[in-house]
């Protein structure tokens, strides 16, 4: 038990000294800055500036040039894709592996932040900046590590692939999608390893679980439209667009889509149970019963981060109506965002959402995710089923997580967003979520105000990752 704790309390006694930190710490600081005050929203930002400067870093490392490419897809200059390769033992056998990122972030606005989005910010223990959490923290950890192996001259037993990509959060030019379909070659590997997902989960700054995802939702957008001929607004009428939408957005609202578990989810709730409250434990052993417990399953889905992952989910995200003050509205729209359980279609919760709807006046229409374009019907292909870690990915994994967060479970689970994994599960490599940076259980800022990541949280990480990768690969 020495030996596995040893390395732990060496790390977090180098923490704890008053900004001391090893060279490896100090290396993914300066690039996890570097990452944050390079803009790389869809509106105003530029991917290919944040992936030119991560390629200068390991040309001046001494990887050759044609192991780092830089490729942005035609008329596009701004959503640049960095793919480096750190070759592997000579005469390996074994194919490679693919280490996934993004490099683009959510759209932020200065006056909703106590600071500004794209300044890196240290303050009260924490790294400040849109991208801390989703997901330039994990960029800078994966670069820092393929840094520090050339550094040392560390050859790992096959090829490592490092693909950080354009357009993750949205936009017209998602990277992984196009590297896939024009240069294949340059990703191709045994497995990927997702920074985007996973993650460790603390109570009160003690780790409980270290998720790793084998499963992810499906992400789709709708949009709900209500016309109307208008007229002056002195004479208003209960023929509203707005008054429509408004019905039928609080009737989604109260209809929420089935209880559902998948072989990952259940094997999750069978994992979490020891950590949970004994009301929760309950609720869960009641969930798991087959057939489930209605009640168990009410309370337990009150709680949005159990809600999610056990229902498909449809928000209204965005409302757009009326064109002047002084006239009733002649046009009504929402956005409505799905997040759809493995196994089910867009066009399969897009019909769904107009039973629930009911109203004929409401349009729901698909929109096509690189054009915004509203769709009549859209894709009718279902998200994709769970594919469980092999020993190979999960061993070494569960041999140096024991080292820095001791007593913390590891435990199979299901991403409730969407992932670039979905490109490249559809590309037939298995595809697992190791994002292993340490959030509170109620503090996830992630794509919300004042976005922050712990300190001492990012460091773990930087750790936990070179280690992990050479233990993989060894």
């Amino acid at each position: 038990m020495l030996r596995k704790t040893l390395p732990a309390c060496l790390f977090l006694l180098s923490v704890a000294l008053h900004g001391q930190s090893t060279p490896r710490e100090k290396l993914a600081r300066e690039i996890f800055r570097e990452l944050i005050e390079i803009n790389t929203t869809d509106s105003a930002g530029n991917n290919t500036t944040a992936a030119k400067a991560m390629a200068k870093r390991f040309l001046e490392a001494g990887f050759p040039e044609a192991d780092v490419r830089v490729l942005a897809p035609e008329g596009r200059p701004a959503k640049g894709n960095l793919v480096v390769r750190l070759r592997g033992r000579a005469g390996s056998t074994l194919r490679p592996i693919l280490l996934l990122a993004h490099l683009d972030v959510v759209e932020a606005r200065r006056e909703d932040w106590t600071t500004n989005p794209f300044e890196f910010v240290e303050k009260d223990g924490y790294f400040y900046g849109r991208g801390t959490v989703d997901m330039k923290d994990y960029d800078a950890v994966m670069v820092t590590t393929l840094l520090q192996f050339k550094k040392e001259g560390y050859v790992p037993n096959r090829d490592l692939i490092l693909a950080m990509t354009s357009d993750e959060e949205g936009g017209p030019a998602n990277g992984v999608d196009w590297l896939l379909k024009n240069h294949r070659e340059l990703l191709d590997a045994a497995f990927v390893l997702n920074g985007d997902s996973g993650g460790v989960t603390t109570d009160k700054g003690k780790a409980i679980e270290i998720g790793v995802a084998a499963a992810e939702k499906l992400y789709a957008d709708f949009q709900f439209t209500v016309t109307n001929p208008g007229g002056h607004s002195s004479r208003p009428s209960p023929d509203n667009a707005i008054y429509h939408l408004a019905d039928a957005l609080g009737r989604l609202e109260r209809a929420p889509f089935p209880f559902e578990l998948n072989p990952v989810t259940r094997a999750y709730f069978e994992s979490v149970e020891a950590h949970e409250t004994a009301q929760n434990a309950a609720d869960i052993r009641g969930i798991l019963r087959n057939p489930p417990d209605a009640e168990a399953v009410r309370r337990l889905t009150a709680d949005t981060r159990f809600n999610s992952l056990t229902h498909t989910t449809c928000v209204a995200t965005r409302l757009n109506a009326g064109h002047a003050n002084n006239a009733l509205p002649q046009t009504a729209q929402a956005v409505v965002n799905c997040r759809i359980l493995p196994g089910h279609s867009p066009e399969e919760v897009r019909r769904e959402l107009v039973k629930r709807v009911a109203d004929p006046r409401v349009a729901v229409r698909y929109l096509v995710s690189a054009t915004q374009q509203a769709v009549e019907t859209a894709p009718d292909k279902p998200g994709l089923p769970p594919s469980a870690p092999t020993p190979e990915v999960l061993k070494p994994l569960r041999s140096v997580a024991d080292t820095i967060w001791p007593g913390a479970g590891i435990v199979i689970n299901m991403q409730t967003g969407a992932s670039d994994s979905k490109y490249t599960l559809a590309a037939g490599m298995p595809s697992f979520g190791v994002g292993e940076i340490a959030v509170e259980r109620n503090d996830d800022r992630s794509h919300g105000r004042d976005e922050r990541v712990r300190v001492n949280s990012f460091y773990e990480a930087v750790n936990f990752f070179d280690r992990y990768v050479r233990t993989l690969t060894r």
